[in-house]
């Protein structure tokens, strides 16, 4: 019985660990740990999520150029390039690699699921169950890898889109192709099946993955088209959860394009004027804080298995008020409020 217990209350402590952590600790003093980086793509959402990752690392105790050393790599969504990498790094004696991005994560799936001797931190990515990575959230990581989950659920958007134009019923989405639209999609297909959404129509339309650091801008080009077609039969248009949504040439050619609204899924859609009218938007600063505290958790030696995967809840609103006037919306104030908390309000 006394067995028994041991077993009982070991598995307890590991599962209440990510719950209730120890006493933070700093760096050990005079070690150097060692951190790779590898991105889909350069530039949004992945730069956000990297810099708030690093700054909260240092804030940790772990500085780069001082106890810590970074090596970066983007593969330009090219998955294949996972390989070179891997070849060329794996044998490094790297404490930890962080994978920023859907593509790049399951890239590295294929070459090192299931291989204990390297730790890996995801972040960013749309649909980590989707692609086999983890079986689920918040529960032990079933091998090497954990992180943090890029969260917009369809239902918040479907019904962020409620609140702000009550009478829209017709919505276009055109994505790229990738691994996350494929799950976007089938995502919003299942929502759309939701008694609160009965009366809403999404037209989806698809471009061709263009696989290289400027394929969005080719994607965006290529999506103008499906632009012009739906235009004439839609109310508004939501930014795909993909990398040609997430830059700003898309945002940029549906304003210049569409006479409907676009939706956005970034902030920088909207306080950098890329396009966007409004949006909810998910916190890339907070993915970053969270990736950065699981990599300071392996950093100080704890199994992979205590660091539980994350799909944190919560967002952002934010709103382009000269935009809105243009389109005739109006904001619910306590939505307009929420965004000014943020910073998230542009215009007048």
């Amino acid at each position: 019985m006394k067995l028994k217990m041991g077993y009982f209350l070991s598995a307890l402590a590991l599962l209440l660990l990510p719950l209730f952590p120890g006493p933070s600790t700093a760096a050990e003093p005079g070690n150097v740990y060692r951190l790779l980086i590898v991105e889909a793509q350069k530039g949004e959402p992945y730069l956000s999520v990297r810099l708030a990752m690093l700054d909260e690392l240092g804030k940790l105790g772990f500085k780069e150029g001082s106890n810590l050393q970074v090596k970066y790599y983007s593969i330009g969504n090219k998955e294949g390039a996972t390989k070179s990498i891997w070849d060329a790094e794996s044998g490094s004696g790297h404490d930890v690699i962080f994978l920023n991005g859907t593509v790049v994560t399951e890239g590295f799936k294929k070459l090192a699921l299931g291989d204990m001797k390297h730790r890996f931190v995801f972040g960013a990515v749309t649909d980590p169950v989707g692609i086999g990575v983890i079986d689920q959230f918040d529960v032990p990581p079933k091998a090497n890898f954990t992180g943090v989950c890029y969260p917009v659920k369809v239902e918040e958007r479907l019904r962020f889109i409620r609140q702000v134009m009550p009478h829209a019923k017709k919505i276009a989405l055109i994505d790229a192709g990738m691994p996350q639209s494929h799950s976007y999609r089938k995502w919003m297909e299942d929502a759309l099946k939701l008694p609160e959404f009965k009366d809403l129509k999404v037209s989806f339309r698809s471009v061709e993955f263009v696989k290289s650091e400027e394929g969005h801008r080719r994607m965006a080009e290529l999506a103008k088209k499906f632009v012009l077609e739906l235009d004439p039969v839609v109310d508004a248009f939501i930014t795909p959860n993909d990398q040609m949504g997430v830059q700003q040439p898309f945002a940029d050619m549906v304003f210049k394009t569409a006479t409907k609204p676009l939706i956005g899924l970034s902030k920088k859609e909207i306080t950098d004027s890329w396009g966007g009218v409004m949006a909810l938007y998910p916190d890339t600063e907070r993915m970053g804080r969270i990736s950065a505290e699981m990599i300071k958790l392996l950093f100080d030696g704890q199994p992979i298995q205590s660091v539980f995967p994350r799909c944190p809840e919560g967002g952002g609103y934010a709103f382009d008020l000269e935009k809105t006037k243009k389109f005739g919306i109006t904001i619910p104030p306590k939505l307009l409020e929420a965004a000014e908390k943020t910073g998230g309000v542009v215009g007048k």
